[in-house]
């Protein structure tokens, strides 16, 4: 069902050691994380197959990482927590997860609702909207029309993404098509990638689907056409 893992993210250890066991035995890939600070630490920390969070745990809690999540991926999220105040579910919908499970869970409803939300999400992604770079008028216009101004320097990059058709394109290539010599280094890259994220997240609530692979270079994760 899913071909990358399943990140399980709650502070409670005995809990998360028995249900990611019971989640290997249902055949799905399990890596652990006792924290959020863990998970966004990881190198492929939005490359995950799916999201099971808990809310209460030290650092960010779990209302704060699934929106950063939320801003990053289109994986599905399944928030389990023993969290029982009224307010909690609005708050986890209004912030992006998919199900709301409250402890004690059995460990079968866990795994029977990533597969619920996981149909959804592969029924949604086979019927992706598309991105559209817009040559003449120097815009990339967005899944729902909003238009988002592009410098020269945004145009030369967006020309390396259309052009790799949802690959990754490596740093070395996106500096070289930028006219920046190596001296100028990743943080010149970065720079011009954050800038141009700002500005997309500013103008559409859609995710944003321009990521980067972590020491390799980026990838634009969404249908994208040139006109």
């Amino acid at each position: 069902m899913l071909s990358k893992p399943v990140a399980l993210v709650d502070d409670d250890s005995t809990f998360t050691s028995l249900l990611a066991e019971y989640l290997r035995g249902e055949g799905l890939k399990v890596d652990t994380f006792h924290h959020s600070a863990e998970l966004l630490a990881h190198p492929a920390a939005y490359e995950f197959g799916f999201y099971v969070l808990d809310l209460a745990m030290p650092g960010i809690d779990g209302l704060a990482l699934l929106d950063v999540l939320r801003r990053r991926t289109q994986a599905g999220v399944v928030v389990v927590s023993g969290r029982l105040a009224p307010e909690v579910f609005g708050q986890v919908v209004h912030a992006g997860a998919d199900m709301y499970l409250t402890k004690p869970v059995q460990f079968e409803q866990v795994a029977i609702a990533i597969r619920a939300v996981q149909r959804r999400v592969e029924a949604a992604g086979a019927h992706q909207p598309e991105w559209v770079l817009d040559r003449n008028a120097g815009q990339l216009i967005t899944p729902d029309g909003q238009r988002v101004e592009l410098s020269e320097i945004d145009c030369l990059l967006m020309e390396q993404l259309v052009a790799a058709r949802g690959e990754v394109v490596s740093r070395d290539t996106l500096l070289q098509a930028l006219g920046k010599g190596e001296a100028a280094g990743a943080d010149g890259l970065n720079a011009v990638v954050y800038r141009l994220k700002r500005r997309i997240e500013k103008a559409t609530p859609a995710v944003v689907p321009l990521q980067a692979k972590s020491r390799v270079g980026y990838q634009f994760r969404a249908p994208l056409r040139a006109r």
